[in-house]
């Protein structure tokens, strides 16, 4: 019962909070506090599982949709995405694992943070919280790809860098502890960033009671979040975006397509591995390379980077390897045998599958009252977030009118 009666007091307060001052489409005024969360990994059909009670209370009060992620459907990639409004192909991040000519013998890994945060890979785009700095918007990120480096030498007013061990209650804990500044120092745009769902999506699979789990664990961190800004009496006037990167898919170890199967290991260079693989020919074997790759696969399709399909605008960047291959559904790409360990879960899969698609959740008074939209590109979010903060976007792949059926 107290349970029940807490619910429903969030969504009083929500519903209130929707009727308040709405108007991005009719005036330029923005809301004074923009936040926007990422759940990695938050499979579209997730919210159906009703483990998430706060996002299904923002939801009827607000926008969702399934949104589509950018090619590949990977966690960098599809997260600086979502703050430039460039697919990855333009934004530079084109995989989770990269190799640039420019910097040649140089690995560029989400893991190896010496080389990951060199602003050298990042500043082929602009993310929001560097425009919106230049423009006179002060804004704070606990955590988010990017966000813990200089880009453009510009950096957000307060940031957080990543680690993993933060608790989620940490996280917004130190988001409300930003919100409790005097009006004029206190952020206008605000990223918040989990991971729990991704994590036991990948370790234990998409249907496993681990993922229900850390979606209601991480739902409650969101309600708690509402629930402050209701406490400093700012959800009236605050505008919240809930996205994800990607979906997931169930894998395992028995589904690989090993390329060593297909050609001797001394005659290609592995740059990435997994649902979505690039290989560089060694030298002198280019020919054999491609026809090994180019050739029919039962469980893989491979192109020259020149000739990826069109839909998934990618390949025309130098980080591209020459050659991409894209797993079925479940499938994914190894080197070697000996190489690549399978988890149950895994994404980055063709972002058209309904498997790979992403939550998307916005709830404020810029936002109309349980409206579901048609999925959209995530292209799409940055000229939202730019509209949001009152900041003219740096040019981008997105479009606003995608989402004008859901905005006041």
């Amino acid at each position: 019962m107290i349970a029940l009666l807490r619910r429903l007091a969030l969504a009083a307060t929500l519903c209130l909070a929707a009727a308040a001052t709405p108007a991005l489409a009719q005036t330029p005024r923005p809301a004074p506090l923009t936040i926007l969360i990422s759940i990695d990994g938050f499979r579209a059909d997730y919210f159906k599982r009703g483990k998430t009670p706060a996002l299904a209370t923002m939801a009827q009060d607000g926008v969702s949709a399934a949104m589509r992620p950018s090619f590949p459907s990977l966690t960098f990639p599809n997260h600086y995405t979502l703050v430039t409004g460039l697919r990855p192909d333009k934004n530079g991040i084109v995989d989770n694992t990269m190799e640039d000519p420019a910097k040649p013998g140089v690995v560029f890994t989400m893991s190896k943070t010496e080389i990951s945060h060199d602003p050298f890979w990042w500043n082929q785009a602009e993310p929001i919280w560097v425009t919106a700095e230049n423009q006179g918007v002060r804004t704070a990120t606990m955590f988010w790809p990017g966000a813990d480096l200089p880009i453009r030498g510009v950096q957000p007013h307060d940031w957080k860098l990543y680690d993993k061990k933060v608790s989620p209650a940490a996280r917004v804990d130190d988001v409300l502890g930003w919100l409790d500044r005097p009006a004029a120092a206190r952020p206008r745009f605000v990223t918040l960033y989990f991971d729990a769902v991704d994590t036991a999506g990948h370790d234990f699979g998409p249907e496993s009671d681990e993922v229900n789990q850390a979606l209601a664990a991480t739902d409650a961190e969101v309600g708690r979040l509402l629930k402050g800004l209701g406490s400093r009496k700012l959800l009236d006037t605050t505008d919240v975006v809930v996205v994800a990167d990607h979906g997931m898919a169930a894998d395992a170890q028995s589904r690989v397509t090993y390329i060593s199967d297909l050609l001797p290991a001394d005659d290609f260079h592995a740059v990435t591995q997994g649902p979505i693989a690039g290989f560089r020919a060694t030298p002198g074997h280019e020919d054999e390379v491609a026809k090994a790759l180019l050739a029919p696969h039962p469980h893989m399709t491979c192109w020259r980077k020149a000739d990826i399909p069109e839909k998934y605008h990618y390949g025309k960047n130098p980080r591209v390897p020459p050659f991409v291959c894209l797993g079925e559904t479940g499938w994914s790409i190894s080197a070697v045998h000996s190489d690549y360990k399978q988890k149950p879960g895994n994404h980055g899969f063709d972002p058209y599958d309904p498997a790979m698609a992403a939550l998307f959740v916005a709830h404020g008074p810029a936002f109309k009252h349980g409206v579901t939209l048609p999925a959209f590109d995530n292209v799409d979010v940055y000229p939202l977030i730019a509209a949001l903060i009152g900041v003219k976007p740096q040019p981008n792949d997105g479009n606003l009118a995608d989402l004008k059926a859901g905005l006041n």
